[in-house]
């Protein structure tokens, strides 16, 4: 999905309440975040990443409030908040692209640790065995036996 810059301003009927006003100046703020957390974990910089946690869950919290979702006085059944939802459908997105590039790291974490036991047994990777030699099949044998 093809990103799309937004202004508040853009996103807003003429006479918006002011919780939608706030709610999508928070949106803004989640969806830059989300852009930053996305560099952060692009570039392994996981201090820079787990400081924005707190950030997200304070946007999700007043989100949460200003929308009163799950709640009878529910506001983004309104038609004024369609450009809102939208925005936030971006931010869905790039949670999920975040999200996939977290689970591709993590997986080749595991395959790595797993190559390095030696409880991978479907691994055909080329290691050094303890004289230094490049030995192609896996034995079973992990880093700590060799």
């Amino acid at each position: 999905m093809m990103s799309v810059d937004y202004a508040a301003s853009d996103l807003l009927p003429p006479a918006a309440s002011p919780e939608l006003v706030a709610s999508v100046q928070h949106a803004l703020a989640l969806k830059d975040l989300l852009e930053q957390e996305f560099e952060a974990l692009r570039v392994q910089d996981l201090d820079a990443f787990e400081a924005m946690q707190t950030r997200k869950l304070e946007i999700f919290d007043t989100l949460h409030a200003l929308t009163r979702v799950g709640t009878p006085d529910n506001l983004l059944d309104e038609p004024e908040w369609d450009s809102f939802k939208h925005l936030i459908s971006d931010c869905r997105e790039l949670h999920r692209r975040n999200e996939v590039l977290i689970s591709r790291k993590l997986d080749a974490i595991r395959g790595t640790l797993n190559t390095l036991l030696g409880t991978d047994q479907t691994a055909s990777v080329e290691v050094y065995d303890r004289l230094g030699r490049v030995s192609r099949g896996r034995r079973g044998r992990g880093y700590e036996e060799a």
